[in-house]
């Protein structure tokens, strides 16, 4: 157990971690109650993906420059300005919605305000994990990360639905407001002595150029980009879909979509904590997971009751941050620190950006039809995108017989310089 937790031996990462979990805790209860407000105001399936997609898509548009600005200038003071904002677009929500001015499109804009936070915040949280830990310990780290994620969302949601269905969904809004302190106040504590930060990349011309070369001259890094882009792209839209299963619930409401997300965030906690005790990440790790997920996807729309459903999201939720740890491990390891935060964020633009154009289209699908055939359609393009991906991955390799095979499958990528895992 002491191995699973190592990376929380270190003082610095240990402040960022219990800071991010109060963060997240408010975080996710504000996607329950942002959601659930995008419902009540009227929207449907397709507004509901519309509010998803703005919170998503400045990544898209701005993502690239924002892996420059990371590697640019000190990780640990731009966390603390863009949490700060954060924090300031979560309390003009909850002040609006007090007040009862709130209107949908007012919604849309806080939504796409916080996207612009979240533009610079992902890439430079990700890179500035590498600072705090050794880099043996970096898929330790990333793992951690993963866990204290999805604690958050099993927490999150449950209070969110018990406060919404209680006394009102404004609480929830400016108890997400106040959960900024907490991790403003851990990247303040943290001594800047122990980090082991690169050299900071002075401006030059072709810098997001740069990044972009390295990832498509490494196979296995493009590899893993592409396929993570087309599994978040469409199977990642449980906001979408458990949201309007929740909606058709006749008794359950807002209490059932915050019950249904705590119970795969607790899946994805489990997840965490197994991809956690591995050392390194591996391509057979990568592929199988994506393929399980798929298939657990188009398992659970299949259930005929709320409690079968929510059953099968425990193995499905696990099987999404084995496939996300292995793939951020594997893109971490396989940068060079200089390059880090730009080639991160080519890989938060796919995971984030270009995934937010899935969330209106589960959307539309989920009203054509219902929720379960979206989560369908998901799935089956998942497990398609890691069978796709796992073949090529052998082809690649020269892998000729189940010998050989058995070697690639024991591939691990060497933390510290780039490699490709493919070899």
């Amino acid at each position: 157990m002491r191995e699973v937790f190592r990376s929380l031996q270190v003082r610095n990462y240990r402040l960022f971690a219990t800071g991010q979990l109060i963060s997240l805790v408010g975080t996710w209860m504000q996607v329950v109650g942002q959601d659930w407000l995008v419902l009540h105001l009227g929207g449907g399936g397709v507004a509901l993906g519309l509010a998803t997609a703005l919170q998503f898509a400045p990544t898209l548009v701005l993502g690239l420059w924002a892996g420059v600005i990371a590697d640019r200038f000190p990780k640990r003071r731009l966390l603390i300005g863009v949490q700060t904002f954060m924090g300031v677009c979560a309390l003009a929500l909850a002040g609006l919605t007090a007040f009862g001015a709130i209107e949908l499109w007012m919604v849309m804009v806080l939504a796409l305000l916080l996207g612009l936070g979240t533009v610079l915040d992902v890439p430079t949280r990700q890179a500035f994990v590498s600072e705090m830990v050794p880099a043996a310990d970096v898929p330790n780290a990333v793992a951690l990360n993963s866990a204290t994620f999805n604690t958050g969302r099993i927490i999150g949601p449950a209070l969110a639905a018990l406060l919404i269905t209680t006394v009102g969904i404004t609480p929830v809004f400016f108890l997400n407001a106040a959960s900024y302190i907490a991790v403003v106040v851990g990247l303040v504590l943290i001594r800047e002595a122990d980090l082991q930060p690169h050299r900071a990349t002075p401006r030059a011309k072709g810098q997001v150029r740069e990044a972009l070369a390295f990832v498509g001259a490494h196979r296995d890094l493009l590899l893993v980009v592409v396929l993570t882009g087309l599994i978040a792209t469409f199977g990642f839209n449980f906001r979408v879909t458990l949201a309007l299963i929740g909606r058709a619930d006749a008794d359950g409401g807002a209490k059932a979509y915050g019950l249904l997300s705590a119970v795969l965030a607790f899946g994805s906690l489990l997840g965490a904590l197994i991809a956690a005790k591995r050392q390194r990440p591996r391509q057979s790790m990568l592929v199988g997971s994506a393929v399980a997920f798929g298939l657990l996807l188009m398992v659970t729309a299949a259930m005929p009751n709320r409690v079968l459903l929510a059953v099968m999201l425990v193995p499905t939720g696990a099987a999404i941050i084995l496939f996300t740890s292995t793939a951020n491990a594997t893109v971490q390891l396989g940068t060079p620190a200089a390059l880090r935060g730009r080639v991160m964020s080519v890989y938060i633009l796919v995971f984030v950006g270009v995934a937010a154009f899935g969330a209106p289209l589960m959307g539309w699908i989920a009203e054509l039809s219902d929720p379960r055939m979206a989560m369908v359609v998901g799935g089956l393009v998942s497990a398609l995108a890691g069978v796709g991906t796992g073949a090529t991955m052998l082809r690649l390799s020269g892998v000729r017989d189940v010998r050989q095979l058995r070697v690639a499958r024991r591939t691990t990528l060497r933390p510290g310089a780039p490699v490709d895992v493919l070899r």
